[in-house]
């Protein structure tokens, strides 16, 4: 099916054009990565691979806009599973975390990676590993990327606040405001990064460390604030993305409010993070109040947009890399998860002293809406050794006769420290979701595919909207395509790409919606450990589409992944520079 030459003819499938029209039975012919016609019953040229499209969609390819590929992409370039997921945009950079600008101290480089690697659990060495480290600037850091790094995705990046702020403050970025001087080196830096191509900047006005410290973000000042805003305020096509804290400290209306009061009158699109769709936080009172904030900001006239997932995103836990434990304010049990060696973690875990304070923390100290006040529906599902069957931990602790913290600590112990737990689902307030699709003012998709990936599985997640909300009638496929591919291509100011219209980029992804399915994830062993091996991440197999092509090139046909590695970079408003 993939034809050297890039010329395809799309024939017999429903057009979904990602405009949001209703679907029509068009053709579509790509040549030379661009769409060339789009019409019914159009003639194959003797050079086309003909794709036959009988009984599928055909739409844009899909924009993941929430991810943190920013250092998998260099040791895992091949993305998997996004070619046989339809996706054919990543966006990276979010949360406040990013690769560039560095500072020139190598102590303060390196707080880059611990920060990642606490924050999105993904391990230290293999960005020592595998990341060249040869730019400062982020100009430097995109010609460093493009230069050196293929995947079967286009890419777009923000520059993270925190690395502005580390850039230039060093460590002293985690203790206190920046001075004038600092504020105008920030400035300084963020111009750079929006005349190179940056989507714009994001900011976490959310996450603290395993220390409880907040994220340098957290203690930016009003003043520097403002400067940032007004280098953004000259580029009209950038977005500031924040994340506020709608799950553990619930600070999330201040934060925005407070955003708010700070953009003014100035011209800068804000996607905040945003409206939650979780059913336990609509009854715990946290929805409404900034559902209502979406809808003042409307009426008000601001360009903000709402982010959210469709996704109820089940995590797993363990004890060789996690944050779950201290996002959910228990410190006890992330002492295992940063004890050095496993004799360490074994002591602490067989340790009755820990053990009571670890009991304390669970009921006491950690999220009165986490997972751990509850802990008996938790699955022990994912046994290094296999000495005992799956089971709940409530169920396990009766037969060993334990507090739940306890037997959780003896199933580590039995099982091996290489094991891991599933937590109990959370319910989706699907009415959100279905609302918030329909919302000309939110953008959703947001997975964090890349992160995480001893946690979850977040890379073909934006398969659910078609599975879970088409399929069963809450949305129309015209509603989910729209969403996930034009929608957020006018967010972002992707101008040339995520919809089907002639002389567009051919980001294409072909479907039959009976036949694509939200698969179960699985282990795969392929993350470097620094040490020569390799350590694991979870994965899921490809959905799968017929087709997907990136730029006119085929990443995914019916044989597989093709290892084509079209993607370039993807820009505000008018441009991908390969």
């Amino acid at each position: 099916m993939t034809n050297s030459n890039g010329n395809y003819l799309i024939r017999g499938g429903t057009l979904v054009d990602g405009t949001g029209a209703e679907g029509r039975e068009h053709d579509v012919r790509v040549s030379n990565g661009l769409i060339a016609a789009i019409a019914p019953a159009l003639t194959p040229a003797a050079d086309e691979a003909v794709i036959d499209a009988t009984g599928c969609y055909v739409t844009p390819g899909l924009i993941e806009s929430h991810t943190h590929f920013d250092g998998t992409m260099w040791w895992q370039p091949d993305l998997d599973p996004l070619p046989g997921c339809g996706v054919s945009t990543v966006v990276m950079g979010n949360c406040g975390f990013a690769l560039a600008p560095l500072h020139p101290e190598e102590a303060v480089r390196r707080e880059i990676v611990k920060i990642f690697s606490f924050f999105e659990d993904i391990p230290e060495e293999p960005f020592l590993q595998n990341l060249p480290w040869d730019w400062e600037r982020w100009s430097e850091y995109k010609a460093s990327m493009t230069a050196k790094t293929k995947v079967p995705t286009n890419y777009g990046a923000f520059v993270g606040h925190i690395a502005l702020r580390l850039a230039v403050m060093g460590l002293e970025a985690w203790e206190r405001p920046a001075t004038p001087e600092e504020i105008s080196r920030i400035a300084e830096l963020l111009e750079d990064a929006l005349a190179a191509g940056a989507l714009g900047m994001s900011t976490n006005l959310m996450d603290h460390d395993g220390s409880d410290r907040p994220v340098p973000s957290l203690v930016a000042d009003d003043a520097e604030f403002v400067a940032l805003l007004e280098v953004m305020a000259k580029y009209p096509s950038v977005t500031l993305q924040v994340v506020v804290d709608s799950l553990m400290r619930f600070t999330a209306v201040d934060s925005m409010e407070r955003l708010a009061r700070l953009v003014g009158n100035m011209p800068v699109r804000v996607q905040w993070g945003g409206v939650p769709t979780l059913q336990w936080q609509k009854e715990y009172g946290l929805q409404q109040p900034l559902a209502d904030l979406h809808e003042r900001f409307k009426a008000d006239g601001l360009d903000f947009w709402t982010g959210y997932s469709h996704v109820p995103i089940t995590v797993t836990a363990s004890v060789r890399q996690s944050l779950l434990f201290a996002q959910s304010n228990d410190f006890v049990w992330h002492e295992v998860v940063t004890a050095e060696s496993d004799e360490d973690k074994l002591c602490l875990l067989a340790d009755p002293e820990w053990r009571a304070r670890a009991r304390r923390s669970w009921a006491e100290e950690s999220l009165e809406t986490g997972f751990f006040r509850n802990p008996a529906p938790i699955l022990l599902d994912n046994s290094e050794k296999g000495s005992d069957p799956i089971m709940t931990l409530g169920e396990f602790a009766e037969k060993m006769n334990l507090p739940h913290s306890d037997a959780l600590a003896e199933w580590l112990i039995r099982n091996g420290l290489s094991s891991s737990v599933t937590m109990p689902p959370w319910d989706q307030d699907d009415d959100m979701v279905v609302s918030l699709t329909r919302d000309p003012k939110a953008a959703g998709n947001i997975t964090d595919a890349g992160a995480h990936g001893q946690l979850f599985c977040g890379a073909g997640d934006n398969l659910r909207l078609y599975t879970d909300y088409v399929r069963t009638g809450k949305l129309s496929i015209e509603e989910a395509v729209y969403s996930q591919t034009g929608k957020l291509a006018e967010h972002f100011g992707f101008s040339d790409r995520g919809t089907l219209e002639i002389g567009k980029r051919a980001d294409i992804a072909v479907f039959n919606l009976d036949e694509i399915e939200h698969r179960n994830k699985f282990k795969t062993t392929d993350v470097p450990d620094g040490q020569g091996g390799y350590t694991w991440r979870w994965t899921r197999a490809a959905a799968p589409v017929r087709l997907t092509l990136v730029n006119g090139v085929a990443t995914y046909d019916t044989n597989g992944a093709t290892g084509e590695r079209p993607g370039c970079m993807v820009s505000p408003d008018n441009s991908a520079t390969a």
